[in-house]
């Protein structure tokens, strides 16, 4: 039995992946719960709009490698981000003033503003695949790893390596500086708790004098800024498609939920818990098996409870049971 083995390899394949791709849900599942506690609807316009963030910062990311701009070891694209930011807030205030802004006005059940932002998806989509098309484009550059497996393996002695991809590094450091920006905006600045006032009671925050078309711009700013981020993390670590994006939807919205719509601290424990019960049920257990059971006991098998095709069941099972027995999620959402 090799214990230590069996952990690096627990660590590498199961809980480093699961910090970064429940970091990015994390991210991306606060501009949901922000959309949802300030504008209160369900916007499915999300996946695209990350799609389209991604897109500039591509674009950009390309541009400045074609003039020999790069960041060293770190991916360049984290160069682009601050463009890539100020483009998507464009589009997503424009199609507030043009789009929801008059549903807004008419008090539209919530239910209206879901099935315009299903018809803002599609045309988002469009333009999106519009400008870059459907190809796969990876577009990490720098440094691969931070650690690499050879490099573990020789300095601890062991047979199973343990990866630290740089893409990975960033995402956790990233997703900590956003999270505790976002925290600290809502929490200690005029604006922020203008906003969650807005959130709480409008009428009430109206009374109290709080401009509710400031507060309106402000959150799809800070939205525009968290699908920018999370869709550029999710590229760096996986690569980019446009369709991926949309499918991005359900573990997002299911990490929002489990979370509590509403409540930004539930989102991220939303997103780590679908994240790490994603990867759990996928991953092929057989090498962690195999190192802590005795040789005529190790799996034949991949010893799998799910194939990877299937990883975003698990994402609408949690969804379905979080709806059914705990509605308003972890952190009492609305």
């Amino acid at each position: 039995m090799d214990y230590l083995n069996a952990l690096v390899a627990f660590l590498n394949f199961v809980v480093v992946p699961a910090l970064s791709y429940g970091s990015q849900l994390a991210i991306g599942a606060l501009g949901v719960t922000l959309i949802f506690g300030i504008l209160r609807f369900s916007n499915f316009a999300w996946g695209d709009t990350m799609a389209f963030g991604t897109t500039l910062v591509i674009l950009l990311t390309w541009w400045f490698t074609s003039m020999g701009i790069n960041f060293g070891p770190l991916p360049t694209a984290l160069l682009a981000l601050p463009l890539a930011f100020v483009g998507t807030a464009a589009l997503m205030l424009l199609t507030d003033k043009w789009v929801y802004q008059f549903y807004r006005k008419q008090k539209a059940k919530p239910i209206i503003l879901v099935i315009v932002s299903a018809g803002v998806m599609f045309i988002m989509n469009g333009l999106v695949r519009l400008i870059i098309g459907t190809q796969e484009q990876n577009f990490a550059d720098g440094e691969r790893f931070v650690l690499s497996a050879q490099a573990f393996k020789d300095w601890s002695g062991l047979a199973e390596g343990l990866a630290i991809k740089t893409t990975t590094a960033v995402t956790l450091v990233t997703a900590i500086a956003v999270m505790a920006a976002l925290f600290w905006f809502l929490q200690k600045t005029r604006t922020g708790k203008s906003m969650r006032a807005f959130s709480d009671n409008e009428d009430l925050a109206l009374l109290s004098g709080i401009n509710p078309d400031r507060v309106v711009q402000v959150t799809w700013i800070i939205a525009a800024a968290l699908a920018v981020i999370a869709g550029t993390l999710y590229g760096l670590d996986k690569s980019f498609r446009p369709f991926i994006y949309f499918s991005m939807l359900l573990p997002i919205f299911a990490a929002a939920v489990v979370g509590g719509l509403g409540s930004p601290l539930g989102a991220v424990a939303g997103a780590y818990v679908v994240a790490f019960s994603e990867i759990v049920v996928t991953y092929a257990w057989k090498k962690v098996l195999g190192y802590i059971l005795p040789a005529e006991w190790a799996p034949e098998g991949l010893t799998q409870l799910l194939s990877t095709d299937y990883k975003f069941a698990v994402s609408f099972s949690i969804l379905i049971i979080v709806l059914l027995f705990m509605p308003t999620g972890l952190f009492k959402g609305k």
